[in-house]
């Protein structure tokens, strides 16, 4: 349901876009990715807390684990907001060299010298979405496993990062290796079902229409990856916290 209604949200801006211009249209397909990071976020705890209740053998009740998640799972949702206000500036600098490039007679030539600024803005939107994902691997399984205290979150986050790198990045890419897979083969099918069974109206409804139902299913079939995903992270953050309490006890062995 919760990747129901993030499909949704990207199918709503994604009809916004289809008569924008280019660069309006690339604020209307990143900022939804952002917003459902963020409500992504808020259900990669809820997913933690059901698989930590399941592994304890504890009774799971979804009900109970909503009420004392609520308040983690809303200040959750905030993290999305930063990560928007940083897009935003790249997107808006952007508009400044879109516009010089569109003065007539010598747009042309800033267009031309200029050119390595819109392409850092657009590398810069990229690295955002894949730190939007890493803030998804490492901030889920923290806010799910010690709350929402700034001291307790840093203190547990530099002692993850400071245990070993190479585990650190084994481990990230295994959660998100399936996840990425499942996406482009079912974002792929998504492309040939519009280019061999496109609506041939030229009634903008009936292409959102379209492409809600093309998203039913393919928030279906993503489910088991992405809870994959989130269990995962659940897993390697313990398993790294364990690893960094083990090595100074094994020097001091030696």
């Amino acid at each position: 349901m919760i990747l129901a209604c993030c499909g949704l949200l990207v199918v709503f801006f994604r009809g916004l876009a289809i008569d924008a211009s280019h660069w309006v249209g690339m604020s209307l397909t990143f900022v939804p990715l952002f917003l459902c990071m963020g409500v992504l976020l808020a259900l990669g705890i809820f997913l933690i807390r059901i698989y930590h209740d399941e592994v304890k053998h504890r009774e799971v009740s979804y009900r109970m684990i909503l009420d004392r998640s609520w308040e983690t799972i809303t200040a959750a949702a905030y993290f999305a907001i930063p990560v928007i206000l940083c897009y935003l500036v790249l997107w808006m600098t952007l508009g400044v060299f879109v516009l010089l490039k569109e003065i007539p007679g010598a747009g042309d030539f800033f267009g031309a010298i200029l050119a390595f600024a819109p392409f850092l803005l657009n590398l810069g939107a990229l690295l955002l979405t894949i730190a939007s994902l890493l803030l998804l691997y490492f901030f889920s399984p923290l806010m799910a496993l010690k709350g929402t205290n700034r001291m307790q979150l840093a203190s547990a986050l530099v002692k993850r990062m400071g245990s070993d790198v190479f585990y650190n990045a084994l481990l990230g890419t295994i959660a998100v290796f399936p996840l990425l897979m499942c996406f482009v083969v079912l974002s792929a099918a998504a492309f040939l079902t519009g280019s061999i069974y496109s609506t041939t109206s030229q009634s903008s409804i009936l292409l959102i229409i379209q492409w809600f139902f093309i998203m039913l299913p393919f928030v279906a079939l993503l489910s088991p990856a992405v809870i994959f995903f989130f269990n995962f992270a659940a897993e390697a953050h313990v398993f790294m916290l364990k690893l960094s309490n083990v090595k100074p006890n094994e020097s001091n062995a030696l």
